[in-house]
């Protein structure tokens, strides 16, 4: 290939940068050139593109965003738009595509393969739902941010006697809910795959107090039955031992620096997507799956196995207790 494209579509996540120097540098080891979309696919649909150099990528590695920008691109949904952007591609020279994000940039992906353009994806979301994948860039940091964020409000909620709720980002998934809960050792954690109703709450509640413990953390996924500041009022409203606050972290957990997991896996991934196209693949998925790089068929993916297996909730339970 003599030129390659690059963009991050939709939420950014911390990574997103090494991605895209990693995908820079591979590119133009190959001696193409390497053109970076702004703003994902609103890029293609208004056609703002820059040429990326090895000099115009060093030091975006530690970067959270994304130097490229992101976003959402309604115009993209519409066939004419899609059209126009491949035949824009085409006319600039442009061979391949890598398109960084989370299921929603995967659809938009394969939408520009079914165009016959070649297209590699790249998982990039914070919220790790994306199917055939172990990891996505971000989530790692993500976690730790929120993990963080739950260390320091246990130390208030255990000063005044709490219940301390922490919303935390994930969409439908409760990933960021649960890994940042067990890591931060919070005594409930409330997710859309695992519901519980607002009794069981109450009785959990009751039962820590009896244990001793001056301090009650929930860790609440967006995608629960309530959002923090309805819980929080719930539980105020009825005879409960703790009286409770709410924190909702929201966009702080996707800014900042990325954790070394992160920068590491959107490297290999970015190398991974470059050698995927000069390979001759398109509308695949570059996937993490046992510790390994995988390059897998876009329109076959399943569902992952939940990461917060039966075995993760007894440690949780255990060492909670």
């Amino acid at each position: 290939m003599r030129a390659i494209a690059v963009l991050a579509s939709g939420g950014d996540a911390p990574g997103m940068n090494a991605c895209v120097r990693a995908v820079t540098r591979a590119a133009l080891e190959r001696d193409a050139v390497v053109w970076g979309v702004e703003d994902g696919f609103s890029g293609l649909v208004n056609q703002r593109i820059e040429q990326l150099t090895s000099r115009g990528v060093a030091g975006i590695l530690q970067h959270g965003g994304c130097i490229l920008g992101a976003g959402r691109c309604e115009p993209f949904f519409e066939a004419r738009a899609r059209e126009q952007s491949v035949t824009f591609l085409r006319e600039r020279g442009v061979e391949g595509l890598v398109v960084i994000g989370g299921d929603g940039s995967l659809k938009g992906a394969q939408e520009v393969h079914k165009l016959g353009f070649p297209v590699v994806t790249v998982p990039g979301t914070i919220d790790n739902d994306m199917p055939g994948t172990d990891r996505s860039i971000g989530a790692y940091t993500a976690v730790d941010v929120a993990m963080e964020a739950i260390d320091r409000l246990r130390d208030t909620a255990s000063a005044h006697h709490r219940a301390m709720i922490v919303e935390v980002m994930g969409r439908h998934s409760g990933y960021i809910a649960v890994m940042s809960g067990v890591a931060s050792g919070a005594e409930m954690i409330l997710t859309p795959e695992r519901p519980i109703d607002l009794q069981g709450v109450f009785q959990e509640m009751a039962a820590t107090e009896l244990r001793g413990k001056r301090h009650f953390i929930i860790v609440l996924s967006e995608g629960a039955p309530w959002s923090g500041f309805e819980l929080a009022q719930l539980i105020n409203e009825a005879d409960n031992p703790y009286e409770a606050r709410y924190t909702t972290l929201g966009y702080v957990q996707r800014g900042g620096s990325p954790a070394a997991l992160d920068r590491i896996l959107a490297t290999r991934m970015g190398v991974a997507a470059v050698d995927a196209l000069w390979e001759g693949k398109s509308g695949v998925l570059v996937a993490w799956q046992q510790s390994h790089i995988v390059i897998l068929p876009a329109d076959q993916l399943s569902p992952r196995a939940d990461p917060w297996s039966e075995q993760l909730d007894r440690a949780h339970e255990i060492t909670t207790t």
